[in-house]
């Protein structure tokens, strides 16, 4: 698939996230990326709004200015602003990288995924803002919600946006693989958002929409008694099914 074409996805991706009706990200929330080749990475300019990006909203930066920002041991705020400046394919063209750049280099360095979209939607963020964070995403509620998502998502405690947010996903990111031995679907960050991870654009959407479903139910069933969540040997159970694994192929992949 051409740069192009790539970004011509990353747009309507982002626009399909940013719709008002969806309830996901307003103004200037969220971002989105597409890696664009082995070397560079399109991400959303900051300030920019989901709803009605195009594709001048998004800007080229290369991954290894940007995960150079990864391994300094500390860096100021004038300093990221510059380091992000200077990942830019084009340091003189238009647009900042959003904050969260290194964050999405580190999503798209992972084995088979393309796409990374984060948002803010409300159903999450009533969850993810609430006491009871850890033990709101402790289990799974229903099949779709594995076949989608996946056995289990990652949790972030808060940590400050940018270069700090970027290293505490990385390591509960290699500690999820090493645990389920695949890359996990769906991010979870405390007092943030969602960040769902896919292999296309399409797969990004449905994460979306499977995570903020999942979390209406989940809210749902406090007014009940709270969740019964599906026990670890059924979420196994229908993770590896081999006609789960088809389904997965048909809804969750996407494209």
């Amino acid at each position: 698939m051409s740069n192009h074409e790539l970004l011509e996805q990353l747009v309507r991706l982002s626009r399909a996230l940013g719709d008002p009706a969806r309830d996901y990200a307003i103004l200037g929330e969220g971002n989105t990326s597409t890696r664009a080749s082995d070397a560079t990475f399109w991400v959303k300019a900051s300030g920019t709004e989901l709803r009605t990006i195009d594709a001048t909203g998004f800007v080229e930066v290369r991954f290894d200015r940007v995960l150079a920002m990864l391994n300094a041991s500390t860096l100021s705020d004038a300093e990221i602003k510059q380091g992000l400046i200077e990942a830019k394919m084009d340091p003189a063209s238009g647009g900042h990288p959003s904050v969260e750049t290194v964050l999405h280099a580190v999503c798209l360095q992972l084995d088979g995924i393309s796409f990374v979209g984060h948002t803010h939607p409300t159903a999450i963020n009533a969850l993810t803002c609430s006491v009871g964070f850890d033990a709101a995403f402790a289990g799974r509620l229903f099949p779709d919600e594995i076949v989608v998502l996946g056995p289990a998502p990652v949790l972030i405690p808060y940590v400050d946006p940018g270069p700090p947010l970027a290293r505490a996903v990385k390591a509960h990111i290699d500690a999820h693989i090493d645990y389920y031995g695949e890359v996990p679907k769906v991010i979870h960050m405390q007092n943030h958002g969602l960040i769902a991870l896919g292999r296309s654009a399409q797969q990004v959407e449905n994460i979306t929409a499977m995570a903020v479903k999942a979390a209406r139910v989940l809210a749902g069933t406090y007014a009940m008694g709270g969740p019964n969540f599906m026990s670890a040997e059924a979420v196994a159970r229908i993770h590896t099914r081999p006609d789960e694994h088809y389904r997965q192929k048909v809804i969750a992949a996407g494209a």
